[in-house]
């Protein structure tokens, strides 16, 4: 962790004298936990309590309407946030409570259509606490270089937590789906208090407007953004694809929660190696070993046709996903230093979660075993990796002298 004297205390009456980052941290590990505890309870009661064939109309209309909510999302969640009394963190704060208020909810709704549109207010929940997050990390921080080490940290608790959950929930879930369901709603509590002792800032932005929208529109911020919906829509393939695949197989809420279990620990591995790779290569060319890698592990997992490659693929394709993300927000944070990064944020996590949605509905409307599963998966990631070097042929000659204009008008 960052030392407390890189940023000021929380001052308050009876607070320890913690920084402001040791409470986003704290807060981040409790949401990724109730979030860990959610999947876990809803894997066993939307998919393996309903038959497939009733389970896929009622997954594939809850991942349609996803879309119309979160094209508003992009355009006001930003503002919102904004304009909001208390800024991140009361947002944050809200967010907690209602993700705990919507797990009390399920506990009634467990069994019926009901447990649909909570599901999907726990994800657009779940959005605006991802944006929130990313807009307070600034003012937790003291200077542009810290950024990067906190970012890291966060995807690290992130990493660490959800591996670790993943086995007592699933103890809590062999007791009972409710008891899974409070337990979850308790770690959202919690994760209200630690966000309420955040600091009462707002992430103004101090750029030039034109400047700003010129850098987000430069080649390697949008190569940036396009890698990371491919990889979004591979993580949104991996997961549907798993929670049904494996429906056929012996055990397969076990093999569900190991998958789960192995994708965390990945994801952990990645953002913990992604500072040292970022030292050693260009974040291009992270960006575009993520998507080789997804392509590689896919089409190998394919061609062995074993049912363990399969699910380890999850692996694969969540190390290459947590690394491609650490590389599209150093670019972001790189390039575009004017740009209103809340706003920014919104629409490129609404984009990712479109992407995420549509690559979920492939696997639910289209009935695919482990095998051409891991075909698709890998040759969704070869077309996004020929499509990034195709892009980056044409546009590096340009980039050169784009960054000219933008330094020639700072």
């Amino acid at each position: 962790m960052l030392d407390d004297s890189d940023v000021d205390e929380v001052e308050g009456p009876g607070l320890p004298p913690l920084s402001p980052l040791t409470y986003l941290l704290r807060t981040h590990a409790c949401m990724v936990a109730g979030e860990a505890i959610m999947a876990v309870a809803l894997a066993d009661s939307m998919f393996l309590s309903i038959k497939p064939d009733d389970a896929r109309p009622k997954v594939i209309l809850f991942l349609l309407l996803s879309f119309a909510p979160f094209t508003v999302v992009a355009r006001f969640i930003g503002p919102f946030i904004e304009r909001i009394n208390g800024g991140q963190r009361a947002v944050m704060f809200g967010v907690a409570l209602l993700r705990a208020v919507l797990m009390v909810g399920m506990v009634s709704s467990i069994k019926s259509l009901a447990l649909f549109p909570l599901a999907f207010g726990a994800l657009v929940l779940s959005k605006t606490y991802s944006i929130s997050k990313s807009a307070m990390v600034p003012a937790v921080v003291r200077g542009d270089a810290r950024l990067v080490e906190a970012n890291s940290k966060l995807a690290k608790v992130a990493g660490i937590i959800g591996f670790g959950i993943g086995v007592p929930a699933y103890v809590l879930q062999m007791i009972s789906t409710t008891v899974t369901l409070y337990a979850g709603a308790f770690v959202f509590l919690v994760a209200a208090v630690q966000a309420w002792h955040l600091p009462r800032s707002r992430n103004e932005k101090t750029g030039d407007d034109a400047l700003g929208y010129d850098e987000l529109h430069s080649p390697a911020v949008l190569q940036a953004a396009f890698t990371m919906r491919f990889l979004r829509g591979a993580v949104g393939f991996m997961f549907f694809h798993l929670a049904f695949w494996l429906r056929s197989e012996i055990a397969g809420t076990a093999w569900f929660a190991l998958a789960i279990a192995i994708g965390n620990f990945s994801i952990l591995a990645a953002n913990w190696v992604a500072p040292w790779v970022r030292e050693h290569m260009k974040t291009s060319s992270m960006l575009t070993t993520s998507l080789a890698a997804v392509a590689i592990g896919g089409i190998g997992a394919g061609i062995s046709g074993v049912f363990i490659a399969g699910v380890l693929l999850t692996a694969v394709v969540n190390a290459a996903a947590a690394i491609g993300r650490v590389a599209f927000e150093s670019t972001v944070q790189s390039d575009a230093p004017d740009a209103d990064k809340v706003g920014a944020f919104a629409k490129f996590e609404t984009h990712n979660q479109l992407a995420w949605v549509a690559g979920g509905v492939l696997p639910v409307v289209l009935r695919f075993n482990g095998h051409a599963g891991s075909w698709c998966i890998g040759i969704l990631g070869a077309i996004g990796m020929a499509v990034m070097l195709r892009r980056r042929a044409v546009t590096e000659p340009r980039a050169g002298r784009a960054t000219g204009r933008v330094r020639r008008a700072r």
